[in-house]
């Protein structure tokens, strides 16, 4: 729906991007409410909230969702999958969940997933009084807008790790002719195999090969598998290739989490090493230089691979 995308493009938060989702999605036919949820806490819940909370003028009163109760979010953050039909047909699946929905008129739903780095970053839920209106072509279109709901919050996510409040870092000065790339991963276990498949596929298409992208994929294991344990949050991963040096930057949002809550965060610790364990000391090894640094958003993580051959044809990707 392309009068939706002007709306995702300015938003500014998650908030925003909700509220235009769940405006356009609800107002459709046949619609009696939508829903949209999102992963938090390493995928061990989800935050959800409906169209009729996102119309009200006030702040978003969000819910949670325990990610192993029996509801179609909690599927289709798990699997990726859609979940799709009328109530009749999701046979004995949902028992509780259905029943509420029937009195509620509700005569067929669909789910599907806000797609992600490796795993889904939420779900997307609508609840229909007709059958007959969610067709092929009802679902395709909120696929569309899941996906495009799913950039939109990685968008604004990734701004906010860059750019919150009391220590707002600079953009990360890249040379001229480098080679670079960037993506926001989530919060999650799975996210190490999608950042190791990231930087291995970027790294093929610039014409590294050999030690340099095994050594790399271990480092980033590491870091990225830090993040997800000791942070809990979606993470920046940047990667920098410039005159045969590699530069990899994972950046968690650990310190975002610790100003709205009050909890301590592990980066509190001076040291990284002890913070970390055995897994920086690997990166000691193999990498030639590394280094981490904390602020009020959380705290960066990087390593640099020098002697990094590649072909000299190879030319500039940029993705966010």
């Amino acid at each position: 729906m392309p009068m939706l995308d002007p709306f995702l493009r300015d938003a500014a938060d998650v908030d925003q991007v909700t509220r235009a989702v769940l405006a356009v999605v609800a107002g459709g036919p046949s619609v009696l409410r939508a829903a949209l949820a999102l992963s938090e806490g390493g995928g061990r819940r989800l935050r959800f909230v409906d169209s009729a909370a996102a119309a009200d003028e006030a702040e978003l009163a969000w819910c949670h969702i325990d990610a192993y109760d029996d509801v179609p979010l909690t599927t289709v953050v798990r699997t990726g999958e859609t979940v799709c039909g009328g109530l009749d047909e999701l046979g004995g699946r949902y028992a509780a969940f259905l029943a509420d929905q029937r009195e509620r008129g509700v005569a067929a739903l669909v789910a599907l997933p806000l797609p992600g780095t490796g795993s889904p970053i939420g779900g997307l839920l609508v609840f229909l009084a007709d059958r007959a209106a969610l067709d092929e072509r009802r679902v395709a279109t909120l696929t569309s807008i899941a996906r495009r709901a799913s950039d939109a919050v990685r968008r604004v996510r990734l701004v906010s790790g860059r750019q919150g409040s009391d220590a707002v870092p600079e953009e990360p000065v890249v040379p001229e002719g480098a080679l670079t790339t960037s993506v926001l991963l989530e919060g999650d276990p799975r996210a190490t195999g999608a950042a190791r498949r990231f930087l291995r596929e970027h790294l093929r298409a610039w014409g590294v090969e050999g030690e340099a992208v095994d050594d790399a994929q271990l480092c980033l294991s590491e870091l990225v598998t830090n993040a997800v344990v000791h942070a809990g949050t979606a993470s920046e991963l940047r990667v920098v290739l410039d005159h045969g040096v590699l530069t990899v930057t994972v950046r968690d949002l650990g310190g975002l989490g610790k100003q709205s809550t009050g909890e301590p965060h592990p980066s509190d610790d001076l040291d990284p090493l002890r913070v970390y364990g055995r897994g920086l000391q690997l990166v000691d090894a193999l990498a030639d230089r590394w280094g981490s640094e904390r602020d009020a958003i959380g705290t960066t993580v990087w390593f640099a691979l020098e002697g990094t051959a590649q072909e000299a044809d190879a030319g500039a990707v940029t993705a966010g």
